[in-house]
C-alpha cells in the first residue's frame, strides 16, 4: 500500500505542476515541491513555494480557488477511480531550509 500511496502522490505532484503552469497568470513563480496523500488516498495536500515571497498569499488563494478545476483535471488525467480531495499549502519546510542555508553562508 505504501508503494501505491507514493506513486499516487508523485502523479498528483506532476499533474499539479502541469495544471498550475497552464492556469497561472505568471505574476509569480509557483513551484510544486511535494504532495502528501492520506493512507486511504481520499485526501492529498500539495505543497508549493512562491517567488517572490510577497505573492504567497495571492498564489495560495488562487490555488485554493482552482481546486475544483484541478480535481476535474485529475479525473481526466488519472486512471484511478478514487480522486482525492485536494488542498494546497505553502511549503514552510522548504522556506526554513533556505533560511538555514542563508544563515550558514553568512558565517
Amino acid at each position: 500500500m505504501a508503494e501505491r500511496k507514493e506513486k499516487v502522490s508523485n502523479l498528483i505532484k506532476e499533474l499539479a505542476a502541469r495544471f498550475l503552469s497552464k492556469e497561472s497568470n505568471r505574476t509569480s513563480l509557483v513551484t510544486v515541491t511535494d504532495c502528501h496523500a492520506s493512507s486511504d488516498l481520499k485526501r492529498a495536500t500539495i505543497f508549493i513555494t512562491v517567488l517572490p515571497a510577497s505573492k504567497e498569499k495571492s498564489a495560495l488563494d488562487f490555488t485554493k480557488r482552482k481546486r475544483a478545476e484541478f480535481r476535474d483535471f485529475l479525473k481526466k488525467n488519472m486512471k484511478s477511480k478514487l480522486i482525492p480531495f485536494i488542498d494546497f499549502e505553502i511549503d514552510t519546510g522548504e522556506k526554513n531550509r533556505q533560511k538555514i542555508d542563508e544563515l550558514l553562508r553568512e558565517k
